[in-house]
């Protein structure tokens, strides 16, 4: 069967115009069509390079967004079928009412979230931040203000000890670029391009100051879809094929993330090397750690309510790799 794959950088607005009635219902002829929620690219790079998308039984739409926040709003407002996120952000947004439910889990080592200061900043290490401001991308919930409570607790200050305000990775960047923050907690493309340019890097989210966890989610109406269900399933397989090829053709794919992001190779195989690298099951490891970070974050008032993320999650629709016991 042809398959037509559109990928849209879309805002919110335009989504909730073109893609709401689409989400959640099949394309004409009756061919089930998903519409892939992604973050600046990330996963599409990846899917595209791999080339695992090209023989699947349904069509194949690419919504992008700059953060994980407006994702989720696409996901509430009906008009995306996945999301791609780490932990915290997909808690907020379950915490918020959005419905959603996570499906598989992926593994980085959490060096990609940093807190990073101006090359001249008074601001020296992460006790210094006391009474001082901080930009957290993307919004409330983020893995950035994760990390930042994260570190802050280790030197004995509370969230509170510092002034948090939020702003998307876009603005924020051009506002860091330009000298108007000093202290920016950030995450990926935007954390490494800002240390490009001379930033410096108070902390990263490695050695477990955040869980590396990220969440593979969908939609709950499209789940609750036979056909979208089954779509979905076998979506999980083709990605879990597609970290593999990653691991095996790393030039490959360090080239292709390159130029997707219009970065140089060696920025380029810096965030190759800190991003995901697998897709694994959400087994009781993974929902123990996620359930840490909510509790955490719950605590210090960031997620409106606890959730409960064993409920939030569903086992069954990705087991683990083929012949994996």
């Amino acid at each position: 069967m042809r398959r037509f794959r559109r990928t849209a950088a879309l805002a919110l607005a335009g989504l909730l115009t073109a893609l709401t009635a689409g989400c959640g219902g099949s394309a004409s002829g009756g061919t089930t069509t998903l519409v892939l929620g992604d973050q600046v690219k990330g996963l599409q790079t990846l899917l595209d390079a791999s080339g695992v998308l090209e023989d699947t039984p349904y069509e194949v739409d690419w919504a992008q967004f700059q953060g994980a926040a407006p994702l989720f709003e696409a996901v509430k407002a009906g008009s995306v079928d996945t999301a791609i996120a780490a932990d915290l952000p997909t808690l907020q947004a379950i915490s918020g009412g959005v419905p959603v439910t996570g499906v598989a889990a992926l593994r980085s080592t959490g060096e990609s979230v940093a807190v990073v200061t101006q090359p001249g900043s008074p601001v020296r290490d992460v006790a210094d931040l006391e009474g001082k401001d901080v930009v957290v991308s993307s919004a409330k919930g983020s893995i950035a203000e994760y990390l930042l409570v994260r570190a802050l607790a280790d030197v004995g200050l509370s969230y509170s000890d510092v002034n948090v305000r939020y702003l998307l990775p876009t603005d924020a960047q051009a506002a860091f670029s330009s000298g108007q923050i000093d202290v920016w907690a950030t995450f990926g493309v935007y954390g490494v391009k800002a240390l490009d340019g001379g930033a410096r890097s108070l902390v990263t989210g490695e050695d477990g100051r955040t869980s590396g966890i990220g969440l593979l989610s969908a939609a709950t109406a499209s789940l609750d879809d036979p056909a979208k269900r089954e779509a979905i399933a076998d979506l999980l397989t083709r990605i879990e094929r597609a970290y593999a090829w990653s691991r095996e053709h790393r030039g490959d794919y360090v080239t292709a993330f390159a130029e997707t992001n219009r970065v140089d190779e060696a920025t380029a195989a810096t965030l190759v090397d800190q991003g995901n690298d697998r897709l694994e099951p959400i087994g009781p490891e993974v929902v123990d750690a996620v359930q840490e970070v909510s509790d955490t974050m719950t605590d210090v008032g960031s997620l409106p309510s606890g959730v409960d993320v064993a409920s939030s999650v569903e086992t069954s629709l990705y087991p683990g790799p083929a012949g994996q016991s």
